[in-house]
């Protein structure tokens, strides 16, 4: 096969992401591979650059996220680049998760959309316990189309370069060329999904580990105790801003969602209920203690009107403003926005 002839459209090949031509091919590489490739406000602004322009382009056909060919960790922001889109490839490298809960955070990235839309209660499983799923399980639960062994991802990506297509029945067939079917393993945890529903159906934090309590304590359910123990170690106030979101997420439209999660995140970062998140950031990635100290402490400390406060719209013009059409695109700059300048 050929090599088809590649064009940079970053001069600096040390950014954070990098654009690629190849025939009708467009390609954006997250540049970042040592920092496990973490989304920052200039990855954002550099990706929405290459997508603007390739949606202007008439010779574009094709456009392929180096992270949707999922060869290791897709976890938080990333994920969202994978799973919403129409072919995501994993491999058995590959490893899912949705921890924000353990640092202090929320399911946000639109997966408050997406988890509400998982089987059963596989969701809420997922965004409380920062459960991880491997690529069979990805497949399986609908966040990944195709299973691809590692060593011939390198091939794929040459087929699909040459494609010179965008036509979605002949990027199927790419992908099939190279992909196996996969079933979860016999101890997959969506085997245990009866048990997941059962448990993570109930209607608050604290049912939810009751019952979930009372099932491992039935002769099979070792896998519980461990799982129970990760959710303890999570903030008790992202456990309920989290459970929140993900049940008015059932109900929600994707612009929905994204709004919600927005003020979610600026109130979280503006430490309007609790500063967790500094003290989660500070205990796993600073000092690497393991040990935060969460305030409140409890579950039972959580106060309902709390957490309602982080649910609050905001005023109009500080509500995120999801793109219709081209007035509402981002710049990239946040002393443009109306939150840099009110913050002067």
């Amino acid at each position: 096969m050929a090599e088809p002839e590649q064009q940079q459209q970053q001069a600096n090949p040390d950014e954070v992401v990098l654009g690629q031509e190849t025939g009708g091919a467009r390609v954006a590489i997250l540049n970042r591979p040592r920092q496990l490739n973490v989304i920052s406000d200039r990855v954002v602004y550099l990706l929405a650059q290459f997508l603007e322009s390739w949606e202007k382009d008439e010779d574009a056909k094709l456009v392929i996220f180096k992270v949707a060919l999922v060869n290791g960790l897709v976890m938080g922001g990333g994920a969202a680049m994978v799973a919403p889109l129409k072919f995501a490839v994993v491999t058995e490298k590959t490893v899912f998760a949705t921890p924000e809960a353990s640092v202090g955070l929320h399911t946000d990235c639109s997966f408050s959309y997406i988890h509400s839309r998982l089987p059963g209660y596989l969701g809420e499983y997922l965004a409380l316990t920062g459960a991880r799923l491997n690529a069979k399980e990805m497949i399986a639960a609908g966040l990944a189309t195709h299973f691809v062994p590692s060593e011939k991802l390198e091939e794929l990506e040459k087929c699909l370069l040459n494609l010179n297509t965008g036509d979605e029945s002949a990027v199927r067939a790419a992908i099939e060329e190279f992909s196996t079917d996969v079933q979860p393993d016999e101890d997959s945890i969506l085997n245990k999904l009866p048990t997941i529903n059962k448990c993570f159906s109930a209607e608050t934090i604290e049912d939810i580990i009751k019952a979930f309590e009372s099932e491992g304590s039935i002769d099979g359910n070792q896998w519980i105790a461990t799982v129970l123990k990760g959710m303890r170690r999570s903030s008790p106030t992202s456990l309920k801003m989290t459970l929140r979101s993900i049940r008015e997420g059932r109900k929600q439209s994707l612009p929905e969602c994204l709004k919600k999660e927005f003020r979610l995140t600026m109130n979280t970062l503006r430490s309007v209920v609790t500063g967790d998140v500094y003290e989660g950031i500070r205990a796993l990635s600073i000092d690497k203690d393991n040990a935060p100290k969460w305030s409140p402490a409890t579950l039972e400390e959580v106060k309902n009107e709390d957490i309602d406060r982080l649910f609050e719209p905001f005023s109009s013009e500080k509500e995120l403003q999801v793109p219709s059409d081209d007035s509402n695109r981002w710049s990239g700059k946040f002393e443009h926005t109306v939150y840099g300048r009110t913050s002067e």
